[in-house]
């Protein structure tokens, strides 16, 4: 009798792996600072860029599956729900890790927050609370199809142009920030051949769709 293996990489397994993997790296940036406040920062700034990775790996599952179908894009599709959920406990290390900035260090948070960052990170959040409590099986077929897809597809964007802000403001002053711009836009450049390939598809397919000489 052979025991069936587990694979580690695949559903839940693999989002808590990957939530425990970050929640070992935050606390031992904080730690390496004797959880201070420029620990809170190193956190934020990890948090922020591990959030990047993981929405762009959920954000463009769909759309790589759709274009360049193989071993690796079924993966990352199976498991684009893990990756999503998995942003959203990067998302909530990073709101955590300002939270402790706020409370080690007020004046320097004041500082570096504005009333436009409460606006628009608030809108953030509240979209990442509500695609993450939506991403089950229960709460997507109660919202319905059409519900579950505005949401993520609405909130997906938003969250895209948010880190493209986000990131792009400190390139003038620290021009290596351009690099995490490059995974939003192949994210979104993918998502649009997706569905340019997609209405060209279902074009050719239509009934009506005939050649003529």
């Amino acid at each position: 009798m052979t025991t069936p293996r587990r694979d580690w990489f695949e559903g839940y397994r693999l989002l808590s792996l990957l939530t425990l993997f970050l929640i070992a790296l935050c606390l031992w940036l904080a730690g390496m600072r004797h959880f201070d406040t420029e620990g809170a920062r190193m956190v934020i700034r990890f948090t922020a860029r591990s959030s990047l990775l993981l929405f762009s790996l959920a954000f463009s599952a769909a759309a790589l599956r759709r274009l360049w179908p193989n071993g690796w894009t079924r993966w990352q599709l199976r498991n684009r729900r893990q990756f999503g959920l998995a942003f959203a406990a990067s998302h909530g290390l990073h709101a955590l890790a300002l939270m402790a900035f706020a409370r080690l260090d007020p004046m320097a948070f004041a500082a570096a927050t504005s009333l436009a960052s409460y606006l628009f990170g608030g809108i953030g959040y509240a979209f990442i609370v509500a695609m993450t409590v939506t991403s089950f099986d229960r709460s997507a077929a109660a919202l319905g199809q059409r519900g579950f897809r505005l949401l993520h597809r609405i909130g997906g964007y938003y969250l895209l142009v948010q880190f493209s802000v986000s990131f792009g403001m400190r390139i003038p002053g620290m021009p290596n920030y351009a690099l995490f711009l490059i995974p939003l836009a192949a994210t979104l450049v993918l998502r649009i051949a997706a569905f340019m390939a997609a209405r060209v598809t279902s074009s050719a397919n239509r009934p009506d769709a005939t050649v003529t000489r």
